[in-house]
């Protein structure tokens, strides 16, 4: 059990899309964080992140240092910001919203562990909590995951006057075993060849 006045952020990314490998805190409220390497890949490669962090407090100003980032220039050094989603503010229909302040986006002074020449880079922003023992995702961009494509395609495929246009198939199955589906768009009641 944590003891009332522990003010350290809990980290988390195990859930469908989630992008955390190791949270690092290096100050009271601030921490480095590395992201898993994209998969598939034959250079490390990482720009998206996909998180939740909890126990906030009210007010408190937190620093986030996403230290493994690859690309040499990114939408963060033109005035984008990362995204946020509080479960306290989702209660009051309130959904993601870009948001972060001090945005920086500069070379990392983590070095590779690769035989390969591996620039990092360094995404820098802080935020202020707006509730106490609130539950903040925060994203590089909307996520959008395999249940919520499921979710759109179910929809699509549902309506009885789109079957003689439209069918869904799988295609195949994907090395973790989901199903890869396809969707056929044609007229099916066609006779002309």
């Amino acid at each position: 059990m944590k003891p009332q006045n522990d003010n350290t952020l809990i980290f988390d990314s195990r859930f469908e899309s989630g992008n955390l490998h190791k949270a690092t805190q290096i100050a009271e409220f601030e921490y480095d964080l590395d992201l898993k390497f994209d998969h598939g890949s034959s250079v490390p490669l990482t720009q998206w992140f996909y998180f939740r962090v909890s126990n906030t407090k009210k007010g408190q100003t937190y620093k986030i240092n996403i230290i493994n980032l690859i690309k040499p220039d990114s939408l963060y050094n033109h005035g984008m910001k990362p995204l946020f989603y509080s479960k306290k503010e989702g209660e009051q229909s309130i959904g993601w919203h870009r948001g972060g302040t001090d945005i920086k986006y500069t070379a990392s002074k983590k070095k590779p562990l690769f035989t390969q020449q591996v620039v990092f880079y360094t995404l820098s922003f802080s935020f202020e909590a707006a509730h106490d023992n609130d539950t903040v995702y925060l994203a590089h961009c909307y996520p959008y995951t395999y249940s919520d494509c499921f979710q759109m395609l179910r929809r699509l495929c549902t309506p009885s006057n789109l079957k003689d246009r439209l069918r869904r198939t799988e295609l195949c199955k994907t090395k973790a075993g989901n199903s890869c589906e396809m969707l056929i768009i044609t007229n099916f009641t066609s006779t002309q060849d």
